[in-house]
């Protein structure tokens, strides 16, 4: 991993992220939408936990020195992913990541607080809205409001994670979060367990869904943030709405039509005009 350039990990990230994705929607016919995040959640905690065994035993002075943030950090990953799988059951993979990606967007510009990124946020509407049943659109409109939820819950992730990452090191403030959205997650697994307990070959794709979901690419992104500067970061991100269209297209079989693709196609050059520009104003006020 040491020799993989920066740029190659993030890519990987975004990829594995989707993959796990679309993974996770062959399991829902399974496993319910609610049992499936729930394997999600629970399974990447514990292999969360199994990665940091080390500091296991400082996670309870970490927890109460930082309980109320830590706390909210579980929750707000429960709501996230329980949002997105609900939207990924209901509508195309690309769609679903496009509409959730109005959550950092606006994170990006009530940071800049520029009059100039208004334009981007601008374009990124046009690509909801060409999402959105007004346009005549044939998708789901539970899902769109779960996606565009999950996107709400993606920006109150980014905000909590800076905090938690500036009071707690290294990745055991994900792996605490993780273990506290876990629980409430309990409700949802304990009517799957005796499936998975029965079916070896879901077992293993549920953890199959926990590695590329989170402990892969977290892994990654963690790595590469050492070495990449923030704005080569978030121009890499930008592109993983189209990635999450491909793999829904190629492994799945979704199919969103142009007008989808145009929506998709104004969301990421939103997010890459945004880094862009972020990037520029901060380079001038050094």
């Amino acid at each position: 991993m040491k020799l993989m350039p920066p740029q190659a990990m993030v890519l990987l990230a975004i990829v594995a992220i989707q993959l796990g994705a679309a993974l996770s929607v062959t399991l829902i016919p399974l496993l319910t939408t609610e049992g499936t995040v729930a394997v999600r959640i629970i399974f990447s905690a514990v292999l969360l936990w199994i990665a940091a065994r080390g500091r296991v035993r400082s996670f309870a002075r970490t927890f109460v020195d930082n309980s109320w943030l830590l706390i909210s950090f579980g929750l707000c990953l429960a709501v996230l992913y329980y949002c997105f799988m609900q939207a990924i059951a209901r509508i195309p993979l690309g769609a679903a990541v496009a509409l959730e990606f109005i959550g950092p967007l606006s994170v990006a510009v009530l940071n800049s607080r520029k009059l100039s990124h208004l334009g981007w946020i601008a374009l990124a509407g046009v690509g909801i809205a060409l999402l959105s049943p007004l346009t005549g659109v044939e998708l789901d409109p539970v899902g769109i409001i779960f996606a565009l939820l999950a996107g709400a819950g993606w920006a109150t992730f980014i905000i909590l994670a800076a905090k938690v990452g500036n009071k707690v090191p290294g990745n055991d403030g994900l792996a605490i979060g993780m273990a506290i959205a876990a629980l409430t997650m309990i409700p949802f697994f304990v009517p799957i367990t005796e499936i998975l307990i029965s079916d070896l070959k879901l077992l293993l794709l549920g953890v199959a869904v926990a590695l590329l979901s989170t402990t892969i690419p977290f892994t990654l992104e963690f790595q590469a943030l050492k070495k990449l500067p923030a704005r080569s970061y978030g121009i890499l991100v930008s592109l993983e709405p189209a990635v999450a269209a491909s793999i829904g297209a190629i492994f799945l079989g979704e199919r969103i039509g142009l007008q989808g693709v145009l929506a998709v196609a104004c969301v990421v050059i939103a997010a890459i005009g945004i880094t862009i520009a972020d990037g520029r104003d901060k380079a001038v006020q050094e």
